[in-house]
């Protein structure tokens, strides 16, 4: 019991420092955060944010009912890794700030909102599909973006993968051309830095108008 209790209280400290450093550092999230922000919706790390172990093997999810995004402690192992969960969820919390979002009733919003974390996330870049030992370079992006849209909607609503395929697809092109709030795929992290100064400059526009 000794030993367990220790090593829940590695995961939690090692969850929460991990996540501090993605949202001091990390340009993903700090555009997201940001952007949040300007819609009135601002996140605070010790309300929206929650280190849980987790049963399954996901990395972590966003509760539409609280706001909250639940981080997985005992799966996230490494500092890459967390930036790409919680850039991921905030993506999911941002559309949910900004548009009517019915998480639970229709299956086409929960596509769109997967279909735009896979693809802006990072998920989907090069070196993790590498990872996955999936090689295919002809529109790879297209595809990792739907078939990770489709496993996430399978791993969070009780739905066949038939119902899951269909309405990726019958989303797909308007949701994974809607690249809010980066203005482009940010396929690294020099792109993320980038679309993160655009975002800034173009706030500082509109101040000025």
């Amino acid at each position: 019991q000794g030993f367990l209790a220790r090593s829940l209280f590695t995961f939690h400290n090692r969850c929460q420092l991990m996540l501090r450093m993605t949202l001091a550092t990390n340009p993903h999230a700090r555009l997201l955060l940001e952007a949040m922000k300007q819609s009135g919706c601002t996140v605070f790390n010790d309300r929206h944010f929650s280190c849980e172990n987790c049963d399954s093997c996901v990395g972590g999810g966003f509760d539409s009912a609280t706001s909250q995004i639940v981080l997985c402690q005992n799966n996230i192992r490494h500092q890459s890794q967390m930036n790409r969960v919680v850039t991921h969820e905030l993506i999911h919390a941002f559309d949910h700030c900004r548009a009517h979002v019915d998480w639970f009733k229709n299956v086409k919003h929960l596509a769109c909102s997967e279909i735009r974390a896979a693809n802006l996330s990072g998920d989907c870049t090069l070196m993790n599909e590498i990872a996955r030992f999936k090689f295919g370079l002809k529109r790879h992006q297209q595809t990792c973006v739907r078939d990770r849209a489709i496993r996430s909607i399978l791993a969070v609503r009780k739905v066949s993968k038939e119902t899951a395929e269909k309405a990726v697809n019958e989303v797909f092109d308007a949701c994974f051309n809607d690249l809010e709030p980066f203005g482009r795929i940010p396929y690294s992290k020099s792109d993320a830095k980038r679309a993160y100064k655009d975002f800034q400059n173009r706030g500082r526009y509109y101040a000025n108008l």
